[in-house]
Formats: C-alpha cells, sequence, structure tokens
C-alpha cells in the first residue's frame, strides 16, 4: 500500500503513540483522520497540521460514533484505506486488591475499549475498504492494531490489560485469514514501554529506572520508532497476519 495515495484512519491519534502515526502518515503523502475523546487536543492536532487531517471525536466502544467517524471520513476524503487502531487505557487493579475483588466494571471497561473498541474499528473499517480499487497486488486495504508486551508477559495488577491486548493479539491472524479474500491486511504491534503522556507523569528517575529494564537499547521506546514500524507494514504487503514486538527484546517481570 503505497502511503502517499492512502486515507488513514488513526484512534488514538491526538497523543501518544497515535500522535505520532499521524504526522508520520502526513509526512508520507496521507490524508489522516485523527479519531479521538480528547476533543481539545485534536481540534489543537488538526488545526497545526492543515486540510490534510480532521479531527473526528469518536468513542471507539459505540458503533454509532466510530460509523459516523468512518463515514466522515469518506465524505471528507473519498475513502479508507488505513486503519491504525493505537486508542486504549492501561489503568492498573489487581484481582484481590486491598477493598477487596476487582470490580467486574473495571474489568468491563478495560476489555471494552482495548479489545472490542478494536473490533468495532476493524470491522466498520474494512467494509469500507471493500469499496477501494485493488492495487496490483490486490490489495485494498491494511489494518495496523496494537497489542503490548503485557499481553505475554503481563505483570501483577495488568490481568484485565493483559487479557484486552492478549485478546488483540489473538483475533490478528483468524481476521487475517477471513480478509485475504477481500485484499486486506491485519498486522498487530505489541510495543514494551514507551515515552507516552501516561509515563510522562512519572517522576524523571522512575522514567530513567523503567527504561533501564530494556535489554538494548537501554531507554524508553519513542512513539516515532512505534510510528515508523507503522509506515513499514503499511508499505510492505508480505507482512500480514502476525503480532510484531517492539520492546528492545524487553521481557516484563512479575512486579
Amino acid at each position: 500500500m503505497e502511503i502517499r495515495s492512502a486515507v488513514a484512519i488513526v484512534t488514538g491519534g491526538a497523543s501518544g503513540l497515535g500522535e505520532a502515526c499521524v504526522r508520520d502518515l502526513l509526512a508520507g503523502g496521507a490524508r489522516v483522520a485523527v479519531l479521538d475523546v480528547a476533543e481539545e487536543k485534536g481540534l489543537e492536532l488538526a488545526g497545526e497540521l492543515g486540510e490534510k487531517v480532521v479531527f473526528l471525536k469518536t468513542d471507539i466502544t459505540r458503533e454509532d460514533s466510530v460509523l459516523e467517524a468512518v463515514n466522515k471520513t469518506v465524505e471528507a476524503f473519498g475513502a479508507v484505506h488505513v486503519a491504525v487502531n493505537c486508542a486504549g487505557v492501561g489503568i492498573p487493579a489487581k484481582v484481590i486488591g486491598k477493598e477487596g475483588p476487582m470490580s467486574m466494571d473495571h474489568f468491563k471497561k478495560v476489555v471494552e475499549i482495548n479489545l472490542m473498541g478494536t473490533m468495532n474499528v476493524v470491522r466498520l473499517a474494512a467494509e469500507k475498504m471493500l469499496d477501494n480499487t485493488p492495487n496490483e497486488d490486490g490489495e485494498k486495504g491494511v489494518v495496523v492494531n496494537t497489542a503490548s508486551v503485557a499481553a505475554f508477559d503481563g505483570q501483577i495488577g495488568q490481568a484485565a490489560y493483559s487479557a484486552s491486548k492478549a485478546g488483540v493479539a489473538g483475533m490478528t491472524l483468524p481476521i487475517a485469514r477471513e480478509f485475504a479474500e477481500y485484499g486486506i491486511r491485519v498486522m498487530t504491534i505489541a510495543p514494551g514501554i514507551f515515552d507516552t503522556p501516561m509515563l510522562a507523569a512519572l517522576p524523571e528517575n522512575v522514567r530513567e529506572a523503567l527504561g533501564q529494564m530494556v535489554p538494548f537499547p537501554k531507554r524508553l521506546g519513542k512513539p516515532t520508532e512505534f510510528a515508523g514500524l507503522v509506515h513499514h507494514i503499511i508499505e510492505n504487503p508480505m507482512l500480514n497476519g502476525e503480532v510484531i514486538r517492539l520492546d528492545g527484546s524487553l521481557r516484563m517481570a512479575a512486579k
């Protein structure tokens, strides 16, 4: 898929990994729809980046909200070729905490946003991709989802988060196999510890310690490095149905 002629949807695109993807795709010549609940940040970003970027306030857990955003993207730019799912939450909670068992509302919320929200965008964006004219490989679209290394070696307090991200990883191959018939590729990235707004609030010594946990390079991942892998996935037609760890060979300890 050639980025310079593509229309992309990026969820969680107003900050962090998503924002890095928006900027990278725009620099590559794509037109981009930023889907996020953070309206102020999203409008500011779109205003900064110009007419090839639109912000669409979107709750990925709601079918009507995502459908409206997808339709508005098509209205604005004529198609949807790429969907990058970066929206998610990582609220920690022990299964048995100081106040008793984990709230099922907490578990449901994390799974609803990270897993069901991802699926909601995948299915509605892919439906629009079916209308695209295939390229010489027969390709009509590319989906890139975001899991986490926690899907494979989650820490204490990450039961809900790990379950949701393991679900994203687990559905990658079956969706890729199904979408192969339509010329739509599906990939997932499982990032390690990245320098995102979620970590920005931590004290510098804590951030430094987290970076030192990574075997090499001994630092936090840069959002631009995540965006660079998304860029490569979109442009490499042989990447399909796989989960790529982007973590500097990090394997998370139990605590």
